[in-house]
């Protein structure tokens, strides 16, 4: 039986291979939920949409338990609940906690639960080996990105589509509609009518103005700062970036060519 420090370890672990698994099986939960909201914007039988909803509704329970477990092995919960990892899972859960109040815009948090990836970034770059400084920024600039897409077509999806089926009709659609807003492109084919809507389009176009600029420029900066870095491999811990003169890795310490 685990105890609160165990299972508060294997929570926030990517090392050991029960961390892993368990960062891999809440990973894939958070896709597989995301994979579901969008299917659900397209045509489907009332049974296979019923398939859906309750696909949901699991995961959603199974989120809440992970919140509240993790809320049970921090050992200050007031500076748990107000960190950013617990407001976006928190807000990921709010269809759950606010689910006896009949109130439509509920169902708008579904689409924060991607930016719980945030949590298992360095999960992904570990799996997907990322050794190098400018791989593993450059994986964060494109996992930011596209989960603001994300999140931004799935909200103006929400408000859109009940008023707006003709242009919002899929999650495709507003995936379109968002990535033209965001680098300003704006083509004026589709447009939308509400006042969230458009007050969504604005918070579009900020960002994109705000976000896009700066990750591009830390990108830019990152690789100005590498041009004098030589690809040497640590035999102890990977990383594959260092300086030209560098004896010992940066990362763990290691005497480099041991």
């Amino acid at each position: 039986m685990l105890n609160r420090k165990q299972l508060a370890f294997y929570l926030e672990d990517i090392e050991t291979p029960t961390g892993r698994t368990v960062s891999l099986i809440i990973t894939g939960l958070i896709l597989l939920s995301s994979a579901s909201f969008i299917a659900e914007t397209y045509p489907l039988s009332a049974s296979m949409r019923m398939k859906f909803q309750s696909l949901d509704t699991v995961l959603l329970v199974v989120f809440v338990v992970e919140y509240l477990l993790r809320l049970w092995c921090a050992e200050n919960k007031f500076r748990f609940i107000f960190s950013l990892f617990s407001i976006v899972d928190l807000l990921a859960i709010l269809p759950f906690l606010l689910g006896f109040v009949n109130v439509s815009f509920i169902r708008i948090f579904r689409w924060f639960r991607i930016l719980r990836l945030i949590r298992f970034l360095e999960l992904k770059i570990s799996v997907f080996r990322i050794s190098s400084e400018d791989g593993a920024i450059f994986a964060r600039i494109m996992f930011t990105l596209l989960a603001i897409v994300f999140v931004y077509s799935g909200l103006i999806y929400q408000v859109e589509h009940p008023t707006n089926p003709q242009s919002f009709g899929t999650f495709l659609d507003a995936v379109y509609f968002s990535v033209v807003t965001m680098t300003t492109v704006g083509f004026g084919d589709v447009t939308p009518i509400s006042e969230s809507g458009r007050f969504l389009t604005i918070l579009m176009i900020l960002t994109g103005i705000a976000l896009i600029p700066w990750q591009l420029g830390d990108l830019i900066k990152q690789l100005v700062k590498t041009t004098d870095r030589v690809d040497n491999v640590c035999q102890s811990c990977g990383w594959s970036v260092h300086d030209a003169d560098a004896k010992f890795c940066k990362m763990c310490g290691t005497r480099l060519g041991e």
